[in-house]
Order: structure tokens, then C-alpha cells, then sequence
């Protein structure tokens, strides 16, 4: 694809401008250059990435999914040149930290309070990854500290500390017949409607085992943004039952009406990790590891 960066600034700016003058004003070029460079990288793409409704240029649906690529790129982009204006400063003394299935972070400011009582000078960044995988993003350099519970291929060259095992429950409403029951089989699940996460979905590649029993062959699988108050009223509404680790699902049961339920007469656990690169780690990354093991070792 023939697309340089002044073009995916040019598609920035006139998205956000809604007209090729003010988008000119803002790049600091003349509004008919600025026309030109559009109809040339239309040219190149063969369609229109505007409309004109009214007086204002409004992306259609190619712009819209170039302006996706725009975003990442631009903001990758300005992120690597932040950080290596720190590391030639010698200022690059910071903790960008992702999580994985990041579905709420109750447990965070205790580890940030700790973490800066130690090392106050130190910036903590919370990151987003692409795809929900942290693993690729801490080979790249992208981030520092990952905590992880899904499996990925690349486990084995990043270093491990084991933090917690945490049980996954069955959600369903307090009416619900499972709701009486002391555990669930892979045979309950046959049939049944279930509503998750979406890097659930199995049509992805590679797809990620339900969590459920093995063997089970549930209904309809309702996969939704990973937002747990969406999970939540969806299974509240009578839509289906969901699958929730026991610490996400814990605080909504009284306020949405909803039981928990384990499967499997053993618990269903997964283990969760604190993942960084091998080799020797900064003081500050060691201590933010130790805090983030100090606290999620014992509560979550």
C-alpha cells in the first residue's frame, strides 16, 4: 500500500477538522497542496476516504478503517520517540505495565501506593496491547511487566513468577436451577447459552479453549466486549450464564441478583504470572515485581 506518514496525518487531521482548510491550518500548509496530496492517495488507493455532507468531509467506511491504521501508527510512532528522548536523557526510569483479561484493577492502588512509597521518582504507565497479548508486546520492548494467566507460545522466553491461582465460577441468576447446586459437570453445560468475553470467540485463530469442562457442548455462545458490567447485565437479563473468575464476579452477586456456582467437583483455577524479559532488571522493575507479588500473592 502506497501510504506514507503525511498521509495518515493528512487523514488524521482532516477527520478531526471536518474541511481541508482548517486540516491545512493545523499542518501548516497551503489548503490546495493539501487537496492534491488527498486526491493523489485516493488516486493510488482506487476509492474515496471522504464524504461530503454539508460543508464538512466525513470519513466513509474506507476512511474509517484507514483512520484505525492511522491511530496505531502515529500513536506508536509518537510513543518510541517519547521514550528514546528519555533513554538519551537518562531519564527513562518508568514501569509500563499491562494486564492480561484487564476486566478491573481493584487490587492496583494498594500495589501503586506501595510501589511509589519505595521508589517515588518512578513513572508507572498502564498499557493496552494488541489482541490481549502481552507476551509478543514484552519481547517487543513495548512493555515491562505483564501480568498473564492465557497460554501463548512464546512462554518460554519470558521469565515467570508465579503469583495466584484463581477459580473460574459459573454466573447465573439467583433463580436459576444451577444456583442450588453444589457443583456443575461438563454435562450441565450441554446446551446451554453461554455469554463471554470476547477473546472467547472461537472464530479466532488461535482460538482460546472455553472455560468450561472438557467435553462439554454448550448452545449459543454470545461473545461481548471485555467489559464485565456488559458480561454481567447480559446474564442478570435472563440471556444466557457466563464464566467469570470468582474475584470479578464476587462484588456484582448482591447488587444484580446473581449466584455463583463452581465447576467441577475441584475447583476450575487458572494460574496467573507476572511476566518480564529474562536477564537482569533495573531496582525499580524489581521492586515494582515485588510489590505486585507481595500483594496479589495473598488477596486476590
Amino acid at each position: 500500500m502506497d501510504v506514507d506518514l503525511r498521509d495518515l496525518e493528512l487523514l488524521e487531521a482532516t477527520a478531526a477538522a471536518g474541511s481541508l482548510t482548517a486540516a491545512a491550518e493545523k499542518l501548516y500548509v497551503s489548503q490546495p497542496a493539501l487537496s492534491q496530496r488527498l486526491t493523489r492517495m485516493e488516486d493510488r488507493l482506487g476509492m474515496r476516504l471522504f464524504d461530503r455532507q454539508g460543508r464538512r468531509l466525513v470519513p466513509n467506511a474506507a476512511g474509517r478503517r484507514m483512520l484505525v491504521a492511522a491511530d496505531r501508527v502515529l500513536g506508536e510512532l509518537e510513543s518510541a520517540t517519547r521514550d528514546l528522548r528519555e533513554i538519551r536523557e537518562g531519564s527513562d526510569r518508568r514501569v509500563r505495565f499491562t494486564a492480561q483479561c484487564s476486566t478491573t484493577f481493584p487490587w492496583l492502588p494498594p500495589v501503586l501506593r506501595a510501589f511509589r512509597a519505595r521508589e517515588p521518582g518512578i513513572d508507572v504507565r498502564i498499557a493496552t496491547v494488541a489482541d490481549d497479548a502481552p507476551i509478543p508486546a514484552l519481547l517487543a520492548d513495548q512493555v515491562d511487566v505483564a501480568l498473564v494467566t492465557k497460554p501463548d507460545v512464546q512462554m518460554d522466553r519470558v521469565t515467570l513468577t508465579r503469583l495466584f491461582d484463581d477459580e473460574m465460577v459459573a454466573v447465573v441468576p439467583a433463580g436459576h436451577p444451577w444456583a442450588s447446586r453444589a457443583h456443575l459437570t461438563a454435562r450441565d453445560f450441554d446446551g446451554a447459552d453461554l455469554v463471554l468475553y470476547d477473546f472467547y470467540d472461537q472464530k479466532r485463530i488461535p482460538s482460546i479453549p472455553l472455560p468450561i469442562p472438557v467435553g462439554a457442548r454448550p448452545g449459543r455462545i454470545t461473545t461481548m466486549p471485555v467489559v464485565t458490567d456488559l458480561v454481567v447485565e447480559m446474564v442478570a437479563g435472563g440471556q444466557g450464564v457466563s464464566v467469570l473468575p470468582n474475584w470479578v464476579a464476587a462484588p456484582y452477586t448482591a447488587s444484580h441478583g446473581l449466584a455463583l456456582v463452581r465447576i467441577g467437583a475441584r475447583p476450575l483455577t487458572r494460574t496467573w504470572f507476572c511476566a518480564t524479559r529474562p536477564g537482569p532488571r533495573p531496582p525499580h522493575l524489581d521492586a515494582f515485581v515485588e510489590e505486585l507479588a507481595a500483594r496479589l500473592g495473598t488477596t486476590a
